[in-house]
C-alpha cells in the first residue's frame, strides 16, 4: 500500500532531528570521492564561460531547465492596507497570473513594506503554510489551496482552517524585519505547484506543458524546485514595479526544500543580490559526495518530483554526477550568499553545508572578495564569513530569530557598501 504523503513528510521532518539506522552520521565514514573541479581562471572567464557551463550542468542533472516562452505575467494588486501591524507597515496582496496559461490558478503574493522607508530593500521567499500562516493579522485571506496534512498546524483534509493562522509566524518575524527597514514579499509555494508526487498536474508545470497532465517528464526537464524558483522570479518581476520597494536590493531566502529553491532561484536570476539558504541540506547546500545524513538515494526516492529525472541516476553513485553543492554556491558569485545550519539538524549535514561555502570561496577570490574566511567549521553560534556567510545555530531544523538576526545584519552590511 502506498504511504500517504503527509506521513512521508512528517517522517522526513522527524529524521532531521533523529538518527536513522543505516544512515551515516559518522565523519570517519563520509564519502571520499573528489569534488568536481571549478576550473578557476579569471573573473571574466568565470562570468562568460565557466558559470554558464555549470548552470547548464545543474539544469541537465539536478533541477531541470525552465522552459522558455511561458508567457508574460500579469500583476493585479487586490488589496492594500496602509496601517498594517499597528501602523508599522503597508500590506499589499498581489495576484500573479499568466493570461496565456489560464489553466494555472496563479499565486497570491503578500508584501509588507515599512512605512518609514521610501523604497525598502526586500526579502523574497516562499512559505510552507500560506500567507495567513506567515502573518498574525486576522484579516489575511485564508488559503484555499491543497496543503500537507498536519495536526500540529491544524490542516485538515489537506486544507487550511482558521486555527492555522499565524502557525508559521515564528519563521517570519515580520516586525523585526520591518523595524530594520526591510520589506518582505512571500507567497505559498503550493500556489505554484502542490508539493506531492502528482501535484504538478494541478500546478504550473502541467499548465505550461503541451501535454498538460499527461506529460511524461524526461531527463533535463524541470521538477517542482524549478517551478517554485520560477515563482520567486515572478515575484521579483512585480517588485521591480512597486515604488515602495528598492528593486535593486532583493534577497531571496528559503528554508529546507525551499532553501534548495532559493539557491536555484538565485543561481538563475541575478536580480537577487543576496542569496540565503537556511538548512537546505541534500539537493541544496550540502555536499552530496559526503553521504552524510540524507543522501541522493533517499531524497530521490521520497521526493522525485522535486528534481529532474536525471538526478535519481546518481543515487549511490555520486561520483558520476558532474556537479556538487560547492558549484551551486559558486553560481551566486560575486553576489553575497549566506548558508545556515542547525546544530541538531544532522540530516541536513551541517559540515557539508559549511564545506560547500568554503570550497566555493575561491570563486569569490577571483573577484577580489573574501568568502567564508576560515578553514574549519566554526563553533556553534559563531557566524563567519564576508561574501560567503555561514553559521551553525543551536537547535533544530527551523528558522529562528537568531537566523534572521544574522541575515538582517548580513544584508545591512553588504547593501551599505
Amino acid at each position: 500500500m502506498r504511504t500517504p504523503l503527509f506521513l512521508l513528510l512528517a517522517a522526513s521532518a522527524a529524521l532531521a532531528q533523529t538518527p536513522r539506522p543505516g544512515v551515516n552520521y559518522d565523519e570517519a565514514k563520509v564519502g571520499s570521492d573528489p569534488l568536481p573541479d571549478l576550473k578557476l581562471t579569471t573573473a571574466e572567464e568565470w562570468t562568460q564561460k565557466r558559470r554558464p557551463e555549470i548552470l547548464k550542468l545543474f539544469e541537465d542533472n539536478v533541477y531541470g531547465k525552465t522552459p522558455a516562452g511561458i508567457g508574460a505575467p500579469k500583476f493585479e494588486v487586490t488589496a492594500t492596507k496602509t496601517d498594517a501591524l499597528g501602523g508599522l507597515a503597508t500590506r499589499k496582496f498581489i495576484h500573479i497570473s499568466l493570461p496565456d496559461r489560464p489553466a494555472w490558478p496563479g499565486m497570491d503574493v503578500m508584501l509588507y513594506t515599512p512605512n518609514n522607508v521610501k523604497a525598502a530593500p526586500c526579502f523574497v521567499g516562499l512559505s510552507f503554510g500560506g500567507n495567513h500562516a506567515v502573518s498574525t493579522e486576522p484579516d489575511v485571506p485564508l488559503s484555499t489551496r491543497w496543503m500537507r496534512e498536519s495536526k500540529e498546524k491544524n490542516i485538515v483534509e489537506h486544507h487550511a482552517t482558521e486555527a492555522t493562522r499565524g502557525t508559521e509566524s515564528s519563521r517570519w518575524p515580520l516586525e523585526m524585519i520591518l523595524k530594520r527597514g526591510f520589506a518582505v514579499a512571500t507567497a505559498y509555494y503550493g500556489d505554484i505547484e502542490p508539493d506531492h508526487a502528482d501535484g504538478w498536474k494541478e500546478g504550473l508545470r502541467a499548465a505550461v506543458s503541451k501535454e498538460g497532465a499527461n506529460t511524461v517528464w524526461k531527463d533535463g526537464e524541470w521538477g517542482a524546485i524549478g517551478a517554485w524558483a520560477w515563482g520567486l522570479s515572478r515575484i521579483a518581476d512585480y517588485l521591480q514595479t512597486d515604488p515602495q520597494v528598492d528593486g535593486r536590493h532583493l534577497a531571496v531566502i528559503g528554508h529546507s526544500r525551499l532553501g534548495k529553491t532559493s539557491l536555484w532561484a538565485g543561481a538563475q536570476d541575478e536580480r537577487f543580490g543576496i542569496v540565503i539558504s537556511n538548512d537546505s541540506g541534500e539537493g541544496g547546500a550540502a555536499l552530496m559526495r559526503r553521504d552524510f545524513g540524507e543522501t541522493t538515494a533517499i531524497i530521490t526516492k521520497a521526493f522525485p518530483h522535486w528534481f529532474t529525472p536525471t538526478y535519481k541516476s546518481f543515487a549511490g553513485n555520486a561520483a558520476a554526477c558532474p556537479v556538487d553543492a560547492h558549484m551551486l554556491i559558486a553560481l551566486a558569485a560575486p553576489r553575497p550568499i549566506y548558508i545556515a545550519s542547525a546544530g541538531e539538524d544532522h540530516w541536513a549535514d551541517q559540515k557539508g553545508e559549511f564545506l560547500s561555502g568554503k570550497f566555493a570561496s575561491p570563486v569569490y577570490a577571483l573577484f577580489g572578495k573574501k568568502g567564508v574566511g576560515v578553514e574549519e567549521q566554526p563553533a556553534i553560534d559563531t557566524p563567519v564569513g564576508d561574501f560567503v556567510g555561514y553559521h551553525n545555530r543551536t537547535g533544530k531544523h527551523d528558522v529562528t530569530d537568531y537566523d534572521w538576526t544574522q541575515y538582517l545584519n548580513f544584508a545591512a552590511r553588504h547593501w551599505a557598501k
